[in-house]
């Protein structure tokens, strides 16, 4: 399975009232396994940036001056999701946002839900958490994941969070995955090869290590306390009721 988490920055909260994404990063995710493929750019909005949007994520109207606006991306980046399920953070509002954009470019690209399938990890963590809080923060504090350098939000930074969080919390293994064939990479990044089945013929022996008398001896008279403090000793067998 190829899945992509998934996170954009944008010039305010409602694309309903004409704001747009300045940002958008993924990862690329496959059999449960970070591929280290990602894909991040920065965007042209062509309009103002709210205050309450720049204080969250830090990015400025003046810094996006130079950067390609969505039309410029649109191509590349429906090329990298198309086919996966997004993993992301309170879908709603990010795919309200591309949708927003595919709309108003107005290119033939449809809309998110022609091209993936998308899983929210906000409606996943209330269901496995009901009434706590299921903020990306709060959720890196429950399952461990390192947030530290998570001083503003970032696309590409809170996506990588996101992955981390998302494998943790279904259960599975960020660190070490082995693919179908029985390959892998270790925690190293060494090679892990596909396990391999012995012949019993060719096992060695397990030696049989027996207790010496004084051991049977210091055995015994371990019982025996225990048996006259107890009133019996399992070891032994069970008392007759």
């Amino acid at each position: 399975m190829r899945e992509v988490v998934l996170d954009t920055e944008t010039t305010g909260i409602e694309h309903k009232e004409g704001h747009r994404i300045i940002e958008i990063g993924c990862v690329e995710v496959i059999d449960r396994r970070l591929t280290g493929r990602h894909y991040h750019v920065y965007i042209n909005p062509q309009r103002e940036i709210d205050e309450g949007a720049q204080a969250v994520h830090g990015i400025s109207l003046e810094f996006l001056a130079d950067k390609p606006v969505f039309a410029d991306i649109a191509d590349d980046f429906m090329n990298f999701i198309s086919g996966a399920r997004l993993v992301i953070h309170n879908a709603a509002f990010d795919v309200g946002f591309l949708d927003s954009e595919l709309t108003r470019l107005n290119r033939g690209h449809g809309l998110i839900a022609d091209h993936c399938s998308v899983l929210d990890t906000l409606a996943m963590a209330r269901e496995k958490h009901p009434g706590q809080r299921n903020s990306l923060d709060a959720l890196c504090k429950r399952y461990g994941v390192d947030n530290s350098q998570r001083e503003l939000h970032g696309a590409l930074l809170d996506a990588e969070i996101l992955a981390d969080v998302y494998l943790t919390m279904t259960g599975g293994q960020t660190a070490l995955s082995l693919a179908a064939h029985g390959q892998g990479e270790g925690g190293d990044g060494s090679s892990v090869s596909a396990i391999r089945r012995i012949d019993p013929a060719l096992r060695e022996q397990l030696r049989v290590l027996r207790a010496s008398a004084e051991e049977l001896e210091a055995h015994d008279q371990r019982l025996a306390a225990v048996e006259k403090s107890a009133g019996f000793a399992l070891w032994r067998g069970a008392p007759e009721q």
